[in-house]
This record gives C-alpha cells, sequence and structure tokens, in this order.
C-alpha cells in the first residue's frame, strides 16, 4: 500500500510543480514575448493544460482514494477527499467558467486588449476576472499542498499477526 502512495504523491508533486512552473512561465512570457497578445495567447495556452491535468490528477487521486484504506486514519483520510474536490473543483472553474468569460471578454472587444482604454467597462471586467483566475489558481494549488502533506504523513500500520515469534538471532545467541 505504500507504493501506491508513493504514486498518489508523486501526481500531487508534479501537478503542484507544474503549477508553480506555470506562474514563472507567465510572468516571462510578457517579459519576452514581443507583443503582449503574443504572450497572453501563450499564457492561455499553457493555463488550460495546467487546469486540465489539475483535475485530471485530481479525479484520479479522488477516485484512488476509495481504494484500499482500511487502516487509514478517517478524519485524515476525508479530509484529504475534501481537499481533492477542492482542487477538482478550482480547476475546472478556472478552465470552464473563468477561462470562457475571459474569452467572451477578449472577444467582444474585439481589438488587442492593450488597445483598449484602461477604464472601459470591458477591461475593468476583463482585470476583475483575470484577478478570480489567480485566486482560483492560488486555491488549488494551497489544496495540492496540504493534500501532499495529508498523503506524504499517512502512516500505514501493519496489521500483527497473532501467534507469530519474532526472532532476533543476536539477541537469542549470545555468541
Amino acid at each position: 500500500m505504500k507504493f501506491f502512495s508513493d504514486i498518489r504523491l508523486l501526481l500531487t508533486a508534479i501537478w503542484l510543480g507544474a503549477a508553480v512552473f506555470f506562474i514563472f512561465v507567465a510572468q516571462s512570457a510578457f517579459a519576452v514575448l514581443p507583443e503582449r497578445e503574443l504572450a497572453g495567447a501563450m499564457v492561455n495556452r499553457t493555463l488550460a493544460i495546467v487546469n486540465y491535468s489539475g483535475l485530471v490528477i485530481a479525479l484520479i487521486l479522488l477516485a484512488t482514494s476509495l481504494v484500499g484504506q482500511a487502516s487509514v486514519n478517517r478524519f485524515w483520510l476525508w479530509t484529504e477527499r475534501i481537499v481533492l474536490l477542492v482542487l477538482a473543483v478550482a480547476t475546472a472553474i478556472g478552465q470552464f467558467v473563468i477561462g470562457w468569460w475571459l474569452m467572451l471578454l477578449r472577444n467582444e472587444m474585439g481589438k488587442p486588449i492593450d488597445q483598449v482604454a484602461v477604464d472601459d467597462p470591458l477591461r475593468v471586467q476583463f482585470n476583475q476576472m483575470h484577478e478570480y483566475s489567480v485566486w482560483v489558481l492560488m486555491a488549488a494549488m494551497a489544496a495540492a499542498l496540504i493534500v501532499f502533506f495529508i498523503i506524504a504523513n499517512r502512516k500505514f500500520s501493519a496489521k500483527k499477526k497473532d501467534n507469530v515469534v519474532d526472532f532476533d538471532p543476536l539477541k537469542d545467541f549470545k555468541v
């Protein structure tokens, strides 16, 4: 069961690492690429990968949390499941709700975002949705970090077999 837990831990760590890396990719894209529209397109594409993978990994981890957990503390098991649900919902909202609204707002503007006045209602709404996107990703990352520590600190208690004598040759035979 420890190996199974290690695989679950690895999946969590991979997604969390990808999400952290995404933050640096997004900042670098806007700093390096010649046009902000290109940087926005690259960040949007990369964020979609992070969101989809987060949703898939969260659902896989939720499903695998139902298998062979007899010796695990129930409180931590249910805490893990609830936090995994938060991760799944946050990535789904980030991709399918906020991402959809951002796309609609960009299409409604009809021109690059930088050419829209800062006080334009569409630009203001876009900036608000962008803030929501950041907060939702941070919530997903916090959930993944909590799950990581729950899985990493899980104790597996091996049931002691009755009528088994522990034999230690160093203890039992004094030389």
